[in-house]
């Protein structure tokens, strides 16, 4: 039986799968948050880094703290150019290791659907930012067919292979979001729907960049040589290339904020 566990454990081939699409979704997100500058920004759950560098760019924050539960994430994290303004930590999402009120801002880019109570993380994330503080998230939409490897899932499902989710993949609806934003207390509840697009120089290049997935590598080496063949064959007929030879497709993340109240 294949594992299914995701694990992040490689920080590189993580930036290399969900960098990209990160940043994509990421900057979208920033600009519809609209916050000011000179915050005290917490991301909760910052992985690899990825999103916590496009804030310390984008937004100009005073301190910036992440917290992540792997150690491998964060090494990378601590090695990108953000470090000189972030600090990363180990940290639980359910557990986050500051007091209340401590910072005007708290996030999780791409990482609420793997908390294993996710009102539980929305109700921290409320409790360490300041009365009148922002709280948003944003996460690929699991459910609806917006996750980055969809194209690869369906084929996967058609075929009767492992496809892994996340722990809480429903945390991912929009509705969903704004119950949890709104059972945690929090006011001025907002919902958007991000979509991004992304271009590959041609299919082996998107092939080999998606197994590089955790939910993939989990997968991938349990399942027969013949079927990955097969799977393959049948993605590449589903991402047909441009005259180019290019790949290009969407993902779509759903996202939510709100405000501590006063």
């Amino acid at each position: 039986m294949a594992e299914t566990q995701i694990r992040f454990d490689d920080g590189l081939s993580y930036e290399r799968y969900m960098g990209d699409w990160s940043r994509r979704v990421g900057s979208v997100f920033l600009d519809w948050l609209a916050a000011p500058s000179g915050l005290k920004w917490i991301d909760v759950g910052c992985g690899n880094g990825a999103f916590t560098e496009l804030l310390v760019e984008r937004c100009a924050p005073t301190l910036v703290n992440g917290i992540d539960p792997s150690e491998a994430q964060l090494d990378f994290a601590r090695n990108r150019p953000a470090a000189r303004q972030a600090k990363f930590d180990l940290g639980d999402a359910m557990a986050v290791p500051f007091p209340g009120g401590a910072f005007d801002a708290a996030i999780m880019a791409l990482v609420i659907f793997f908390v294993p109570d996710p009102a539980k993380g929305v109700a921290e994330m409320a409790r360490v930012v300041r009365p009148g503080g922002m709280v948003a998230a944003y996460a690929w939409d699991m459910l609806g067919g917006g996750f980055p490897l969809e194209p690869i899932r369906i084929e996967m499902r058609a075929m009767g292979l492992t496809v892994v989710n996340p722990p809480s993949p429903e945390a991912s609806r929009i509705d969903v979001l704004r119950d949890l934003w709104t059972r945690a207390g929090l006011s001025e509840v907002e919902t958007r729907e991000i979509t991004v697009h992304r271009t590959f120089p041609d299919f082996e290049d998107f092939w080999t960049t998606s197994l590089l997935a955790p939910s993939m590598r989990s997968v991938i080496p349990a399942t027969a040589p013949n079927d990955i063949e097969l799977l393959k064959a049948r993605v590449r007929a589903r991402l047909p290339a441009d005259a180019t030879g290019h790949i290009t497709y969407s993902a779509r993340a759903n996202a939510v904020k709100g405000r501590v109240p006063k």
